[in-house]
């Protein structure tokens, strides 16, 4: 069993895949959070085919990441990060901190300390809220992204533009983009 450690970013997740019986690093690899990202770090952690993810925090900047994973039948579980701070602190170099050393911790917490928990799949109401919460933030954007656009070229000729304004209003005033 290979143990594939994840630590989460925003705009990045670091995965370094660990020898549980020696804690040795065997590869690491930096993704991106869109999709065909994901795909790519689990094309890489094939050539491991008995494999855990250990995601630290798995339910907050993993959490993506976790359900895609999950989705795909993969097995994952949820580091909490003041394990894998335990494990940096206990190891060479005590305290140091970037990208490989805590996904190499969370693989390690995972494997040596128990402390974490599995992660199962959510529930389709809990899907579907998320989805409905999504729906409505798009919903809200698009309104703000609108009246955005409609106020611009309303102050840009001298009296304003009128209310009922289109593309083709616009065009015929000059204030489009040629």
């Amino acid at each position: 069993m290979t143990l594939i450690g994840i630590d989460p970013h925003k705009s990045t997740h670091t995965a370094t895949a660990v020898d549980p019986g020696n804690s040795r690093d065997h590869a690491s690899v930096r993704i991106g959070v869109p999709l065909e990202e994901y795909q790519r770090v689990l094309d890489w952690a094939r050539q491991w085919p008995g494999r855990r993810w250990a995601v630290e925090n798995a339910r907050g900047l993993g959490h993506h990441l976790t359900s895609w994973l999950l989705a795909r039948g993969e097995e994952v579980v949820d580091v909490p990060p003041s394990a894998t701070a335990r494990v940096r602190q206990l190891s060479r170099g005590a305290g140091r901190k970037n990208d490989h050393i805590d996904a190499a911790a969370a693989a390690c917490a995972a494997a040596l300390q128990g402390d974490a928990g599995p992660v199962r799949p959510e529930s389709s109401t809990v899907a579907l809220a998320l989805l409905d919460e999504g729906r409505g933030n798009l919903a809200q954007a698009r309104v703000r992204a609108v009246n955005q656009l409609h106020a611009l070229p309303r102050a840009l000729p001298p009296g304003g533009a009128p209310r009922d304004l289109s593309a083709a209003k616009t065009e015929q005033l000059g204030l489009a983009e040629k």
